[in-house]
Protein backbone atom coordinates (compact mmCIF):
# COMPACT_ATOMS: atom_id res chain seq x y z
CA UNK A 1 0.00 0.00 0.00
CA UNK A 2 2.66 2.36 0.38
CA UNK A 3 3.64 2.64 -2.71
CA UNK A 4 0.06 4.01 -3.85
CA UNK A 5 -0.73 1.05 -6.22
CA UNK A 6 -4.66 0.60 -7.13
CA UNK A 7 -6.14 -2.82 -6.76
CA UNK A 8 -9.15 -3.89 -8.29
CA UNK A 9 -12.58 -3.18 -6.32
CA UNK A 10 -13.85 -6.78 -6.70
CA UNK A 11 -10.83 -8.19 -5.21
CA UNK A 12 -10.89 -5.81 -2.25
CA UNK A 13 -14.41 -7.03 -1.49
CA UNK A 14 -13.73 -10.19 -1.76
CA UNK A 15 -10.63 -10.05 0.43
CA UNK A 16 -12.80 -7.53 2.81
CA UNK A 17 -15.56 -10.73 2.80
CA UNK A 18 -12.80 -13.91 3.72
CA UNK A 19 -10.08 -12.20 5.80
CA UNK A 20 -9.49 -11.64 9.36
CA UNK A 21 -8.68 -8.56 10.49
CA UNK A 22 -5.60 -7.18 11.96
CA UNK A 23 -5.24 -8.18 15.81
CA UNK A 24 -7.69 -10.76 15.12
CA UNK A 25 -10.72 -8.75 14.36
CA UNK A 26 -12.82 -10.57 11.87
CA UNK A 27 -14.01 -8.27 9.15
CA UNK A 28 -16.89 -11.19 8.32
CA UNK A 29 -18.32 -10.30 11.82
CA UNK A 30 -19.03 -6.36 13.54
CA UNK A 31 -15.01 -5.72 13.63
CA UNK A 32 -13.12 -3.18 11.92
CA UNK A 33 -11.55 -4.48 8.67
CA UNK A 34 -7.82 -4.72 8.52
CA UNK A 35 -6.12 -1.49 8.05
CA UNK A 36 -4.41 -2.55 4.94
CA UNK A 37 -8.28 -3.07 3.58
CA UNK A 38 -8.45 0.64 4.49
CA UNK A 39 -5.76 2.19 2.73
CA UNK A 40 -6.85 -0.03 -0.50
CA UNK A 41 -10.32 0.94 -0.35
CA UNK A 42 -9.01 4.72 -0.35
CA UNK A 43 -6.90 3.71 -3.39
CA UNK A 44 -9.36 2.18 -5.13
CA UNK A 45 -10.79 5.15 -6.66
CA UNK A 46 -14.14 3.58 -6.11
CA UNK A 47 -16.84 5.55 -4.01
CA UNK A 48 -19.16 2.78 -3.35
CA UNK A 49 -16.74 2.07 -0.62
CA UNK A 50 -17.23 5.78 0.97
CA UNK A 51 -20.25 4.33 3.12
CA UNK A 52 -18.44 1.58 4.21
CA UNK A 53 -15.42 3.66 5.37
CA UNK A 54 -17.44 6.35 6.44
CA UNK A 55 -18.36 4.14 9.34
CA UNK A 56 -15.39 3.68 10.23
CA UNK A 57 -14.55 7.44 11.73
CA UNK A 58 -15.88 6.47 15.23
CA UNK A 59 -13.22 3.32 15.85
CA UNK A 60 -10.47 4.15 17.06
CA UNK A 61 -8.30 1.46 15.83
CA UNK A 62 -8.88 2.46 11.97
CA UNK A 63 -10.24 5.96 12.18
CA UNK A 64 -7.21 7.84 11.16
CA UNK A 65 -6.79 5.64 7.84
CA UNK A 66 -10.42 5.57 7.22
CA UNK A 67 -10.65 9.93 7.46
CA UNK A 68 -7.38 9.71 4.95
CA UNK A 69 -9.00 7.12 2.64
CA UNK A 70 -11.89 9.18 2.33
CA UNK A 71 -9.81 11.90 1.30
CA UNK A 72 -7.99 10.46 -1.01
CA UNK A 73 -10.96 8.90 -3.23
CA UNK A 74 -12.36 11.99 -3.18
CA UNK A 75 -15.58 11.81 -1.32
CA UNK A 76 -16.78 14.72 -0.74
CA UNK A 77 -20.23 14.04 1.59
CA UNK A 78 -17.73 12.89 4.21
CA UNK A 79 -16.28 16.23 4.52
CA UNK A 80 -18.48 17.83 6.97
CA UNK A 81 -18.34 14.69 9.09
CA UNK A 82 -14.54 14.52 9.13
CA UNK A 83 -14.34 18.17 10.01
CA UNK A 84 -16.81 17.85 12.84
CA UNK A 85 -15.03 15.20 14.44
CA UNK A 86 -12.26 17.48 15.06
CA UNK A 87 -13.67 18.97 18.11
CA UNK A 88 -13.27 15.43 19.10
CA UNK A 89 -10.26 14.29 18.92
CA UNK A 90 -6.50 15.65 19.88
CA UNK A 91 -3.18 14.29 19.00
CA UNK A 92 -2.12 12.23 16.23
CA UNK A 93 -6.41 11.44 15.13
CA UNK A 94 -6.27 15.26 14.73
CA UNK A 95 -3.90 15.62 12.85
CA UNK A 96 -5.25 12.67 10.87
CA UNK A 97 -8.50 14.31 10.29
CA UNK A 98 -6.81 17.63 9.37
CA UNK A 99 -4.57 16.33 6.54
CA UNK A 100 -7.79 13.78 5.56
CA UNK A 101 -9.41 17.63 4.33
CA UNK A 102 -6.64 18.44 3.10
CA UNK A 103 -6.19 15.76 1.10
CA UNK A 104 -10.40 15.85 -0.02
CA UNK A 105 -9.22 19.56 -1.57
CA UNK A 106 -13.13 20.29 -0.35
CA UNK A 107 -13.66 24.16 -0.24
CA UNK A 108 -17.07 23.19 1.77
CA UNK A 109 -14.56 21.96 4.94
CA UNK A 110 -13.38 26.16 5.18
CA UNK A 111 -16.70 27.15 7.43
CA UNK A 112 -16.03 24.16 9.28
CA UNK A 113 -12.55 25.36 10.39
CA UNK A 114 -13.17 28.40 10.78
CA UNK A 115 -15.97 27.33 13.59
CA UNK A 116 -13.35 25.60 15.22
CA UNK A 117 -10.34 27.76 15.74
CA UNK A 118 -13.08 30.43 16.67
CA UNK A 119 -13.99 27.54 19.72
CA UNK A 120 -10.37 26.08 19.98
CA UNK A 121 -9.54 28.12 23.22
CA UNK A 122 -6.07 28.42 20.80
CA UNK A 123 -5.23 24.22 21.08
CA UNK A 124 -3.42 22.55 18.11
CA UNK A 125 -4.15 24.96 15.86
CA UNK A 126 -1.01 23.93 13.90
CA UNK A 127 -2.79 21.28 11.79
CA UNK A 128 -6.28 23.77 11.51
CA UNK A 129 -4.04 26.76 10.15
CA UNK A 130 -2.07 24.43 7.59
CA UNK A 131 -5.44 23.25 6.09
CA UNK A 132 -7.20 26.45 5.89
CA UNK A 133 -3.89 27.66 4.17
CA UNK A 134 -3.91 24.69 1.85
CA UNK A 135 -7.75 24.92 1.00
CA UNK A 136 -8.27 28.63 0.62
CA UNK A 137 -4.49 29.83 -1.05
CA UNK A 138 -4.30 32.32 1.70
CA UNK A 139 -1.56 32.28 3.81
CA UNK A 140 -1.42 35.02 6.15
CA UNK A 141 2.09 36.43 7.79
CA UNK A 142 2.51 35.08 11.91
CA UNK A 143 4.99 37.05 14.08
CA UNK A 144 8.44 35.47 13.23
CA UNK A 145 9.12 33.05 15.90
CA UNK A 146 6.58 32.81 17.74
CA UNK A 147 5.74 30.18 19.72
CA UNK A 148 3.56 28.01 22.14
CA UNK A 149 0.32 29.93 23.09
CA UNK A 150 1.73 33.46 21.37
CA UNK A 151 1.65 30.68 17.95
CA UNK A 152 -1.49 29.88 18.77
CA UNK A 153 -3.16 33.46 19.42
CA UNK A 154 -1.75 34.66 16.24
CA UNK A 155 -3.33 31.86 14.31
CA UNK A 156 -6.60 32.36 15.97
CA UNK A 157 -6.58 36.43 14.95
CA UNK A 158 -5.28 35.72 11.55
CA UNK A 159 -8.50 34.07 10.85
CA UNK A 160 -10.95 35.56 13.45
CA UNK A 161 -12.39 38.18 10.68
CA UNK A 162 -13.62 34.73 8.44
CA UNK A 163 -11.59 36.25 5.55
CA UNK A 164 -10.21 33.81 3.06
CA UNK A 165 -10.22 35.59 -0.27
CA UNK A 166 -6.09 35.53 -1.45
CA UNK A 167 -5.24 39.21 -1.32
CA UNK A 168 -2.17 40.52 -3.10
CA UNK A 169 0.68 40.06 -1.57
CA UNK A 170 3.02 42.25 0.04
CA UNK A 171 6.73 42.31 1.03
CA UNK A 172 6.37 44.78 4.23
CA UNK A 173 9.08 45.36 6.78
CA UNK A 174 12.40 46.01 4.24
CA UNK A 175 14.99 46.70 6.43
CA UNK A 176 18.78 46.96 5.55
CA UNK A 177 21.02 46.36 8.70
CA UNK A 178 24.09 47.08 6.91
CA UNK A 179 25.46 46.46 3.42
CA UNK A 180 25.72 42.56 4.15
CA UNK A 181 22.45 41.78 5.46
CA UNK A 182 18.60 42.72 4.78
CA UNK A 183 15.62 41.17 6.05
CA UNK A 184 12.41 41.62 4.69
CA UNK A 185 8.50 39.47 4.98
CA UNK A 186 6.53 38.10 3.08
CA UNK A 187 2.52 38.14 3.49
CA UNK A 188 0.32 36.08 2.03
CA UNK A 189 3.00 34.98 -0.49
CA UNK A 190 3.27 32.93 -3.85
CA UNK A 191 4.72 30.63 -2.68
CA UNK A 192 5.55 28.97 -6.29
CA UNK A 193 9.11 27.59 -4.46
CA UNK A 194 8.57 26.03 -0.83
CA UNK A 195 9.10 23.33 1.04
CA UNK A 196 5.66 21.49 2.25
CA UNK A 197 4.52 18.52 3.40
CA UNK A 198 4.05 15.62 0.59
CA UNK A 199 0.66 13.72 1.17
CA UNK A 200 0.58 11.11 3.79
CA UNK A 201 1.73 7.55 2.66
CA UNK A 202 -0.94 4.86 2.74
CA UNK A 203 -0.21 3.06 6.22
CA UNK A 204 1.92 5.92 7.33
CA UNK A 205 2.03 6.24 11.59
CA UNK A 206 2.22 10.30 10.65
CA UNK A 207 0.13 11.81 8.57
CA UNK A 208 2.13 14.69 8.47
CA UNK A 209 5.96 13.39 7.67
CA UNK A 210 7.89 13.75 3.88
CA UNK A 211 8.56 17.16 2.78
CA UNK A 212 9.39 17.92 -0.24
CA UNK A 213 11.19 21.50 -1.78
CA UNK A 214 8.42 22.11 -4.98
CA UNK A 215 8.54 24.93 -7.87
CA UNK A 216 5.34 25.60 -8.82
CA UNK A 217 3.35 22.32 -7.19
CA UNK A 218 6.39 19.96 -8.82
CA UNK A 219 8.20 18.31 -6.30
CA UNK A 220 11.80 18.91 -7.12
CA UNK A 221 14.00 17.21 -4.24
CA UNK A 222 12.67 15.16 -1.06
CA UNK A 223 13.48 16.67 1.42
CA UNK A 224 12.53 14.00 4.39
CA UNK A 225 10.68 14.72 7.62
CA UNK A 226 10.46 17.41 10.45
CA UNK A 227 11.67 14.64 13.12
CA UNK A 228 14.98 16.31 15.05
CA UNK A 229 16.60 13.26 15.91
CA UNK A 230 16.59 12.03 12.49
CA UNK A 231 18.99 13.33 10.26
CA UNK A 232 18.95 15.60 7.00
CA UNK A 233 18.61 14.00 3.70
CA UNK A 234 17.73 15.14 -0.03
CA UNK A 235 17.11 13.11 -3.09
CA UNK A 236 16.05 14.64 -6.75
CA UNK A 237 12.40 13.70 -7.50
CA UNK A 238 12.55 15.98 -11.02
CA UNK A 239 13.60 18.95 -12.70
CA UNK A 240 10.86 22.30 -12.44
CA UNK A 241 8.87 23.47 -15.72
CA UNK A 242 11.33 26.28 -17.69
CA UNK A 243 8.92 29.17 -16.34
CA UNK A 244 9.87 28.25 -13.07
CA UNK A 245 13.46 28.64 -13.52
CA UNK A 246 13.34 32.35 -15.04
CA UNK A 247 11.86 33.58 -11.71
CA UNK A 248 15.55 34.68 -10.34
CA UNK A 249 16.86 35.33 -13.50
CA UNK A 250 14.23 39.27 -13.06
CA UNK A 251 17.20 39.90 -10.69
CA UNK A 252 20.23 39.26 -13.12
CA UNK A 253 20.26 42.92 -14.02
CA UNK A 254 21.74 43.79 -10.66
CA UNK A 255 23.22 40.80 -10.03
CA UNK A 256 26.74 41.12 -12.55
CA UNK A 257 28.71 43.28 -9.46
CA UNK A 258 26.56 42.76 -6.60
CA UNK A 259 28.65 43.65 -3.53
CA UNK A 260 26.20 44.81 -0.78
CA UNK A 261 22.43 45.38 -0.58
CA UNK A 262 20.73 48.64 0.11
CA UNK A 263 16.61 50.04 -0.02
CA UNK A 264 16.14 50.33 -3.65
CA UNK A 265 17.69 47.43 -4.72
CA UNK A 266 15.66 45.35 -2.93
CA UNK A 267 12.26 47.17 -3.49
CA UNK A 268 13.59 46.67 -6.92
CA UNK A 269 13.13 42.99 -6.73
CA UNK A 270 9.93 42.52 -5.12
CA UNK A 271 8.53 41.19 -7.92
CA UNK A 272 10.78 38.22 -7.33
CA UNK A 273 10.35 38.26 -3.86
CA UNK A 274 6.71 38.29 -3.80
CA UNK A 275 6.98 34.64 -5.39
CA UNK A 276 8.65 33.36 -1.95
CA UNK A 277 6.59 31.87 0.46
CA UNK A 278 4.87 33.70 3.54
CA UNK A 279 7.20 34.18 6.32
CA UNK A 280 10.17 36.01 7.34
CA UNK A 281 12.97 35.77 5.43
CA UNK A 282 16.94 37.34 5.44
CA UNK A 283 19.17 38.01 2.61
CA UNK A 284 22.86 37.97 2.79
CA UNK A 285 25.54 38.45 -0.25
CA UNK A 286 28.09 36.11 0.64
CA UNK A 287 31.29 34.54 -0.84
CA UNK A 288 30.99 30.92 -0.02
CA UNK A 289 34.25 28.28 -0.96
CA UNK A 290 32.11 26.03 -3.01
CA UNK A 291 33.28 23.20 -4.78
CA UNK A 292 31.30 20.89 -7.18
CA UNK A 293 31.21 17.35 -6.39
CA UNK A 294 29.71 14.51 -8.46
CA UNK A 295 31.09 11.55 -6.58
CA UNK A 296 29.19 10.37 -3.74
CA UNK A 297 32.20 9.55 -1.50
CA UNK A 298 33.57 13.36 -1.70
CA UNK A 299 29.68 14.48 -0.30
CA UNK A 300 29.14 15.70 3.14
CA UNK A 301 25.55 13.75 2.70
CA UNK A 302 28.19 10.73 3.07
CA UNK A 303 31.54 12.53 4.92
CA UNK A 304 29.12 13.39 7.98
CA UNK A 305 27.77 9.86 7.98
CA UNK A 306 31.20 8.75 8.88
CA UNK A 307 32.41 10.85 11.18
CA UNK A 308 29.47 10.26 13.01
CA UNK A 309 30.44 6.63 13.39
CA UNK A 310 34.16 7.90 14.08
CA UNK A 311 32.46 10.09 17.15
CA UNK A 312 30.86 6.65 17.91
CA UNK A 313 33.95 4.92 18.51
CA UNK A 314 32.62 2.34 15.63
CA UNK A 315 35.95 0.43 15.49
CA UNK A 316 34.52 -1.71 12.57
CA UNK A 317 34.02 -1.22 8.69
CA UNK A 318 31.82 1.16 8.34
CA UNK A 319 28.83 -0.53 6.20
CA UNK A 320 27.25 2.58 4.41
CA UNK A 321 27.84 3.02 0.82
CA UNK A 322 28.38 6.31 -0.60
CA UNK A 323 25.89 5.79 -3.50
CA UNK A 324 23.49 5.68 -0.49
CA UNK A 325 23.74 8.98 0.98
CA UNK A 326 23.62 10.13 -2.61
CA UNK A 327 21.49 13.08 -3.32
CA UNK A 328 21.20 11.65 -6.78
CA UNK A 329 22.95 14.77 -9.04
CA UNK A 330 25.80 16.79 -9.23
CA UNK A 331 25.91 19.58 -6.80
CA UNK A 332 27.79 22.51 -5.17
CA UNK A 333 29.18 22.41 -1.45
CA UNK A 334 30.95 24.14 1.05
CA UNK A 335 34.85 22.97 1.01
CA UNK A 336 35.05 22.86 4.86
CA UNK A 337 32.27 22.97 7.42
CA UNK A 338 31.52 26.34 9.20
CA UNK A 339 32.60 26.51 12.41
CA UNK A 340 30.06 27.11 15.01
CA UNK A 341 29.24 27.51 18.74
CA UNK A 342 26.71 25.98 20.42
CA UNK A 343 26.56 23.13 17.21
CA UNK A 344 30.00 23.00 15.92
CA UNK A 345 29.58 23.22 12.66
CA UNK A 346 27.29 23.60 9.46
CA UNK A 347 27.81 21.60 6.62
CA UNK A 348 26.56 23.42 3.32
CA UNK A 349 25.30 22.08 0.39
CA UNK A 350 23.33 23.65 -2.65
CA UNK A 351 21.31 21.77 -5.33
CA UNK A 352 20.81 22.45 -8.60
CA UNK A 353 17.11 23.22 -9.85
CA UNK A 354 18.11 22.63 -13.15
CA UNK A 355 20.14 19.20 -14.94
CA UNK A 356 23.41 19.95 -14.86
CA UNK A 357 24.35 18.59 -18.13
CA UNK A 358 22.30 21.33 -19.98
CA UNK A 359 24.74 23.97 -19.08
CA UNK A 360 26.13 25.29 -22.28
CA UNK A 361 29.95 25.18 -22.14
CA UNK A 362 30.32 28.77 -23.59
CA UNK A 363 28.42 30.19 -21.40
CA UNK A 364 30.21 28.54 -18.23
CA UNK A 365 33.47 29.79 -20.06
CA UNK A 366 32.61 33.02 -20.34
CA UNK A 367 31.86 33.48 -17.02
CA UNK A 368 35.15 32.02 -15.87
CA UNK A 369 37.02 34.75 -18.16
CA UNK A 370 35.04 37.57 -16.33
CA UNK A 371 36.09 35.81 -12.59
CA UNK A 372 39.53 35.13 -13.39
CA UNK A 373 39.63 38.64 -14.65
CA UNK A 374 38.62 40.23 -11.24
CA UNK A 375 34.38 40.53 -11.63
CA UNK A 376 32.27 38.86 -8.92
CA UNK A 377 28.62 38.10 -10.83
CA UNK A 378 26.59 36.59 -8.12
CA UNK A 379 24.09 33.68 -8.44
CA UNK A 380 20.63 33.34 -6.04
CA UNK A 381 20.06 30.69 -3.60
CA UNK A 382 17.24 29.87 -1.91
CA UNK A 383 18.19 28.88 1.46
CA UNK A 384 17.42 27.65 5.45
CA UNK A 385 19.10 25.64 8.68
CA UNK A 386 18.31 22.67 9.29
CA UNK A 387 18.96 21.40 13.00
CA UNK A 388 18.86 18.16 14.18
CA UNK A 389 20.15 16.41 17.12
CA UNK A 390 20.82 12.71 15.21
CA UNK A 391 19.80 10.04 17.28
CA UNK A 392 19.97 12.39 20.54
CA UNK A 393 23.75 11.82 20.13
CA UNK A 394 24.81 14.06 17.29
CA UNK A 395 24.49 17.75 16.83
CA UNK A 396 24.26 18.40 13.00
CA UNK A 397 23.54 21.78 11.49
CA UNK A 398 22.78 22.25 8.05
CA UNK A 399 22.62 25.42 5.33
CA UNK A 400 20.84 23.81 2.18
CA UNK A 401 19.94 25.64 -0.71
CA UNK A 402 18.68 25.55 -4.24
CA UNK A 403 20.42 27.44 -6.66
CA UNK A 404 17.56 29.62 -8.38
CA UNK A 405 19.89 31.41 -10.91
CA UNK A 406 23.78 31.29 -11.48
CA UNK A 407 24.23 27.50 -12.25
CA UNK A 408 27.18 28.72 -14.83
CA UNK A 409 28.79 31.45 -12.53
CA UNK A 410 28.98 28.66 -9.67
CA UNK A 411 30.44 26.18 -11.79
CA UNK A 412 33.01 28.61 -13.07
CA UNK A 413 33.85 29.55 -9.64
CA UNK A 414 34.21 26.29 -8.31
CA UNK A 415 36.35 25.40 -11.23
CA UNK A 416 38.87 28.36 -10.81
CA UNK A 417 38.98 27.82 -7.09
CA UNK A 418 37.57 31.00 -6.41
CA UNK A 419 35.18 31.95 -3.72
CA UNK A 420 31.62 32.45 -5.37
CA UNK A 421 29.49 35.61 -4.65
CA UNK A 422 26.14 34.45 -3.67
CA UNK A 423 22.85 36.00 -2.99
CA UNK A 424 21.37 33.74 -0.20
CA UNK A 425 17.98 34.48 0.10
CA UNK A 426 16.86 32.37 3.59
CA UNK A 427 13.80 31.54 5.61
CA UNK A 428 13.88 32.41 9.05
CA UNK A 429 12.24 29.68 11.31
CA UNK A 430 9.63 27.13 11.02
CA UNK A 431 5.56 28.15 12.04
CA UNK A 432 5.17 27.16 15.37
CA UNK A 433 9.02 27.20 16.90
CA UNK A 434 12.32 28.10 17.06
CA UNK A 435 14.63 26.30 14.96
CA UNK A 436 18.27 27.63 15.28
CA UNK A 437 18.04 29.06 11.85
CA UNK A 438 19.05 32.75 12.93
CA UNK A 439 22.01 31.82 15.01
CA UNK A 440 23.25 29.43 11.69
CA UNK A 441 23.09 32.45 9.48
CA UNK A 442 24.38 34.64 11.65
CA UNK A 443 27.20 32.19 11.91
CA UNK A 444 27.62 31.56 8.18
CA UNK A 445 27.17 35.82 7.39
CA UNK A 446 30.36 35.93 10.03
CA UNK A 447 32.58 33.44 8.44
CA UNK A 448 31.47 34.48 4.42
CA UNK A 449 29.85 37.71 4.10
CA UNK A 450 31.13 39.99 1.82
CA UNK A 451 32.83 43.28 3.63
CA UNK A 452 30.99 46.29 4.44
Amino acid sequence: MARGLRLPADLLRTYGEQVPGSRGNDVRGDGPPAPELVDAMGLSGDLSFAPRLGALLEIPAVRCRAALALGRLGAREWTAPIARWLSEWSGLDHTAFAVALEVMGDPAAVPHLLRWLAASGEKQVYDVHHALVRLTGRDPLLPERASGPAYAAAVCAAWADGRTERAPVVVRDLVVESGTRARFSVDGGAGRIRVGFDPPSPGSSWPRWGRSLTFDGKPLYRVGSLCDTCELGLSLLDWPDEEVTRIAARMRGRLAGLDRLDAALLAEWIPVLSELETGHHRAFPLDLPLEEVSEPARSWWYRRATARAQEDGDEGEYDDRPEDWWPGVAHFQLTAPVPGGRVPFTYGAFMPSQPPEALDPATVARHAAAIVAGERPAAVVLGWIDDRYVEARHEERWLVGAVLDGHPRLTAYAAAGVPARVLLLARAGEAGGADGGLEGLAEVAAAYGCQD
